[in-house]
């Protein structure tokens, strides 16, 4: 299946390469000059998505391995589709929040700075959350590794030879000792897998609808054993494109408010949530230009 994706004016394509390049051996995700290709298992699917960026537009093509029926459905149509506005960072439109805090005393400068600057979502929800259950209180590089070790350990390959990153059904394979072996604590091992067996048995449901908001998942998220406010927090920006999400209790954006402040220590986590509230409804814009601000790569901006 192939996609011509219109790009909006000022689309910061370096911005979303580099958010996809973050795992140097390429296991499922490959990053040209203006191109990337990730392979994301959808609905039992293994997919390859591949990009080709130009100056207007994103030329996109599904590679799919055929389903159960040989046929590509609507509804695998439908996620390849929220795929691609997910990892082109096109869900959330970044102009209102410029608009809204071009004159901030404590943004301003940096968002002039940073015009343009967008979240990029993952391929699913179910990668937001596990990604944002493998990563917390780890550094960056650290958690890119156990990231590909998750992958290599639960996703399956696309017979183009790139990984695909797992669904819920494929992590409820494993078992706790597959992860602790390797290198995964016990609390993140058992939080993955009980996550996925809710969402794979059908207890938890991770789409939205008119009768099943993002709030109503939200709090279905925040009563799993293991995920707390900031996964959930994390989840809703990463997998959903929400736009008002608080991140106070993130260590990087508290470092990047340490710095505008010229403070010398972080805020506290009350403090930060309070510092953030000045930005509703934008606070998921608000969290992307801070974690931009920590020019140092080693920093952990997730």
């Amino acid at each position: 299946m192939n996609y011509r994706i219109p790009l909006p004016p000022g689309y910061r394509v370096q911005d979303v390469l580099a958010f996809h390049r973050r795992d140097t051996e390429s296991v499922a995700e490959q990053v040209g000059e203006r191109s990337l290709r990730k392979g994301v298992m959808l609905g039992g699917v293994p997919v390859v998505l591949g990009v080709t960026f130009d100056a207007t537009e994103a030329v996109c093509e599904a590679v799919c391995e055929a389903d159960i029926d040989g046929k590509v459905t609507p509804r695998l149509r439908r996620n390849i589709e929220l795929a691609l506005d997910g990892i082109l960072g096109l869900r959330i439109d970044p102009a209102p929040f410029c608009a809204f805090a071009a004159a901030d005393p404590l943004l301003g400068t940096l968002v002039q700075r940073q015009t343009g600057l967008r979240i990029v979502q993952s391929a699913t929800v179910f990668e937001a959350l596990t990604w944002a259950i493998i990563g917390q209180q780890i550094n960056l590089s650290f958690a890119i590794a156990l990231r590909r070790t998750f992958i290599l350990l639960a996703g399956r390959q696309h017979r183009s030879g790139l990984w695909c990153y797992p669904e819920a059904a494929d992590v409820t394979r494993l078992q706790v000792d597959d992860l602790t072996g390797r290198k995964f604590s016990r609390a993140k091992a058992e939080t993955l897998l009980r996550l996925a067996a809710l969402v794979a048995g059908g207890e938890l449901d991770l789409d939205p609808g008119p009768t099943h908001s993002i709030e109503d998942i939200a709090a279905q998220l925040l009563a799993v054993k293991g995920i707390g406010p900031w996964t959930v927090n994390y989840a809703l920006l990463r997998g959903y494109g929400h736009a008002d999400c608080s991140l106070h209790g993130d260590v990087a954006i508290r470092a990047a408010l340490q710095h505008l402040l010229g403070e010398d220590s972080k805020p506290t986590i009350p403090r930060t949530e309070q510092l953030l509230q000045q930005y509703r409804p934008h606070r998921t814009m608000a969290a992307a230009h801070l974690w931009a601000s920590l020019a140092d790569p080693d920093k952990d901006s997730p």
